[in-house]
């Protein structure tokens, strides 16, 4: 081991970050039901034993870059929902968010100051116990700024913050998941699978989508030959407006007649023998039956293999604003589209036909191209899907959000700013809540925003725990086992704080307060072990805005709590 630290990982420390993400990742795949150390937790858990075994230490510089990058992309993910949450009727859901995290703060601050721990295993203990992993980046730039204290006790009280985190952590995800989906609804007289799926009924969004059910293409594409009377001599027009009238979504989109296809118009007259493609919902067409209404299905591979469009519009005309979607629905552009999603704020919106459209909502048509392009120029813009990152829109984000965080102010002589990670922050949450109002504008992809969120968050912690592995044994012992169960009592007393909250004050109903509650101590598996117990993605509902408001909220909290033990 020692051939290969002073060969192999001292000269070239970059091996070995990579090396202890792949095993934090591993790691972070072991689980047991819903509930499992996570791909951050693993990597601070290995770097923790790399940097213990092989006493190397990484630049700073390094772990700066990828913890700005962590943060940027978490404000640009949750930036939309964060903005949304301030408005009327999200405001029930920010408040317990607000609740959860004072109270975090202030629970964990009492333990701190009664317990003599310092800025480090403080900010840990906050960290660990309310699951917020940011939490490390920003209490040891804070530490760095901490006026008084020599360089090595800089470096000492920095390299606590991960210890503490690692011992509360795991016990504050069980906690949480095991309260929020097991314990709480029962004390609440509530059963939560009843409760979802009566919920989901009154909601009339039971698959979360109208248009969509769950296991099967709700929108088909089949071919039939004219055999009977009901159509010949009929337009495709008039077929279509009867098919409406009867409440039904079915069209003829293509029409082979004598071996060729004909150029789609409207005013199509269908003839005996002609071959139809008809596109339509599933339960629509099972409901026509056009076996006996047209005739005998045909396998009419060069009918059927026509261009299609899954295109993503931004509603813009004025015009079409506040209506709802079923008159978007019936309008006559939209003949032979379909409404697949709908995206609000940047964020899937489980819509309903009663559901008006707001400026910046962005469809999702599917349907033929030569239907599909005219229904986008009349709704306003399409968003063309690209995997390419507007590098523009990213490095000037993190840029400016890095200027606002440099100023500082002097409180009781101590400075306290927003340091460049927290100002990239906020600059994160500004230019998602831009790109969610103006989806043409600064697209940043899922895959690039899981690798500056995720991996990013993930090599930071994995050089922080590399960085504090030397330092580990001692300071463990410095914490004592106690702190596990602080840190227990930490994490259930804001969950109970904001139960009660909820249930009592704003009277929010249970699988959509245990989703409120989960995500405003923004513990990820929480909420997967409540979907599960509910057997339902209802709770999920609560979960978007108070989680964005807690990641905000919580990892602002690590440079408070430094300030108030400092």
């Amino acid at each position: 081991m020692d051939w290969i630290t002073d060969h192999v990982f001292k000269p070239y420390p970059e091996l070995l970050i990579f090396l202890t993400i792949a095993i934090g990742f591993l790691v972070g795949k072991i689980r047991y039901k819903a509930i499992g150390l996570g791909a951050v937790t693993g990597c601070l858990v290995a770097g923790l034993f790399t940097g213990w075994v092989t006493d190397v230490s990484v630049n700073g510089t390094v772990k700066s870059v990828f913890f700005i990058m962590f943060l940027f992309a978490l404000g640009y993910k949750v930036g939309p929902q964060f903005f949304r949450g301030l408005k009327k009727d999200g405001l029930p859901q920010v408040t317990v968010a607000v609740v959860v995290c004072v109270t975090g703060l202030l629970v964990c601050w009492g333990f701190a100051e009664m317990l003599g721990y310092g800025p480090g295993l403080g900010a840990g203990l906050l960290g660990g116990a309310l699951t917020q992993s940011a939490v490390i980046g920003v209490a040891q730039d804070a530490i760095g700024n901490i006026q008084g204290l020599s360089p090595d006790q800089i470096t000492e009280q920095q390299n606590l913050v991960p210890v503490a985190y690692a011992v509360t952590y795991p016990l504050g995800t069980i906690l949480c998941a095991v309260l929020l989906a097991n314990i709480a609804p029962r004390l609440l007289k509530s059963n939560l699978a009843e409760d979802s799926r009566a919920l989901a009924i009154e909601l009339d969004a039971p698959e979360g989508n109208p248009d969509l059910a769950e296991g099967y293409y709700e929108v088909v594409l089949r071919a039939f030959t004219v055999a009977g009377n009901g159509l010949v001599g009929r337009t495709i027009d008039d077929i279509e407006s009867q098919q409406r009238e009867q409440g039904r979504r079915i069209y003829l989109t293509r029409v082979r007649r004598a071996g060729q296809i004909l150029d789609h118009t409207q005013q199509t007259v269908i003839q005996q023998g002609d071959v139809v493609a008809v596109s339509a919902l599933r339960h629509d067409l099972v409901d026509f039956d056009p076996v006996r209404q047209i005739g005998p299905e045909s396998d009419d591979a060069g009918l059927l293999s026509y261009q299609t469009e899954n295109l993503h519009v931004v509603v813009s005309h004025k015009e079409h604003l506040g209506k709802t979607v079923a008159q978007i629905r019936r309008e006559p552009f939209m003949v032979g589209v379909f409404i697949d999603k709908v995206y609000r704020s940047g964020a899937e919106f489980p819509y309903r036909l009663s559901t008006e459209l707001e400026r910046g909502d962005t469809l999702v048509l599917t349907g033929p191209k030569r239907l599909v392009d005219p229904a986008t120029q009349a709704l306003g813009k399409s968003v063309p899907t690209s995997f390419a990152t507007d590098m523009i829109w990213v490095g000037l984000g993190i840029f400016l959000g890095g200027c606002i965080g440099i100023p500082s102010l002097t409180a009781g002589g101590v400075p306290i700013s927003l340091s460049t990670s927290g100002g990239a922050l906020i600059m994160g949450l500004v230019f998602g809540w831009i790109r969610g109002k103006y989806p043409t504008y600064g697209n940043v992809p899922p895959g690039a925003q899981w690798f500056m969120d995720t991996f990013g968050l993930c090599a930071f912690v994995g050089i922080v725990g590399i960085n504090a592995g030397p330092s580990f044994s001692s300071g463990l012992s410095q914490a004592g086992w106690g702190l596990l169960v602080w840190g227990a009592v930490a994490t259930v007393i804001p969950l109970i704080v904001g139960l009660l909250v909820g249930h009592f004050v704003f009277k929010i109903r249970t699988p959509i307060l245990m989703g409120v509650v989960a995500g405003s101590q923004t513990t990820t598996a929480a909420i997967g072990a409540i979907n599960e117990e509910a057997r339902s993605q209802i709770p999920t509902l609560g979960y978007t805005i108070p989680y964005a408001a807690g990641n905000v909220l919580l990892t602002i909290w690590g440079a408070i709590i430094v300030a108030l033990l400092g």
